[in-house]
């Protein structure tokens, strides 16, 4: 059943980690002050920068933190969570404590009487064939099974190690600054036109990009809308403009909220 609201707020990318303390305050305060104003939140992806599986939250004082800021928000409004590439493995334990309810990707919604498809946005870079191979592999569920059952040392191991070979490959990507590496890590409109397509929508939302912008989209003879939400990252102003927010749809319209502001 496609979930109905005559209000939302749409986050994503906040890639919530205790080493970016002013992020992850910003996430806090949202949760107490913005999003019960709204009557669903959807959350599309990379809220933390990294899981290795929920039995890391037993050691982990800060995604305990995290948690009691979901429960008590999904204490108050409906907050739905989408699977971003980095958060993949969150599972039933985590989501049953948090009180948010997994939405499939992509998904289709209701607000305000008019209806979105929401992604998290990698499965629709599909010029970066090397990043669909990995994702294809890393999302069945033998595999993910596998990764779980090693000791958590280990997997917090391999994630360090993946988080920085995708560090380097983003530094490398933004010194080249190419065109072909812009194309290769956005989304491509053929893949966006096959979702709009499929899922029968002509609003599509998605994040993982972090190129915020409203786009007006157009292939052959189809046309459709695209909202790209932005990352969240108020601790690293050196390196990029600090910047969170959140698309608001409601009985007025779509909008962008800049939560800095706020």
């Amino acid at each position: 059943m496609i979930p109905q609201y005559a209000s939302a707020l749409l986050i994503s990318d906040l890639h919530l980690t205790p080493s970016m303390p002013l992020t992850a305050q910003r996430f806090f305060d949202f949760c107490e002050k913005e999003a019960p104003k709204a009557e669903a939140v959807f959350i599309l992806g990379d809220l933390f920068e990294y899981w290795v599986g929920d039995d890391t939250s037993l050691q982990s004082p800060f995604q305990q933190e995290v948690q009691r800021a979901l429960a008590n928000l999904s204490a108050k409004i409906k907050v739905y969570y989408l699977h971003g590439n980095r958060d993949f493995l969150i599972g039933t334990d985590f989501l049953k404590k948090t009180g948010m309810t997994l939405l499939s990707d992509p998904s289709c919604i209701d607000i305000a009487n008019t209806k979105y498809v929401v992604s998290h946005g990698d499965a629709l870079c599909t010029a970066d064939v090397g990043y669909q191979v990995f994702r294809s592999w890393v999302r069945k569920s033998w595999m993910q099974k596998l990764f779980l059952s090693l000791p958590l040392h280990w997997r917090r191991s391999i994630a360090h190690q993946m988080r920085s070979n995708s560090h380097a490959q983003y530094q490398h990507a933004a010194s080249t600054s190419s065109e072909q590496n812009q194309i290769r890590t956005n989304v491509t409109l053929e893949a966006c036109a096959a979702l709009s397509r499929d899922q029968e929508a002509v609003n599509l939302i998605h994040g993982h990009t972090h190129l915020p912008a409203h786009h007006h989209e157009h292939l052959r003879d189809q046309s459709w809308q695209r909202w790209v939400l932005s990352d969240w990252d108020l601790d690293h102003p050196e390196s990029t403009l600090p910047r969170a927010s959140a698309l608001s749809i409601d009985g007025e319209g779509v909008r962008y909220i800049d939560l800095i502001k706020h």
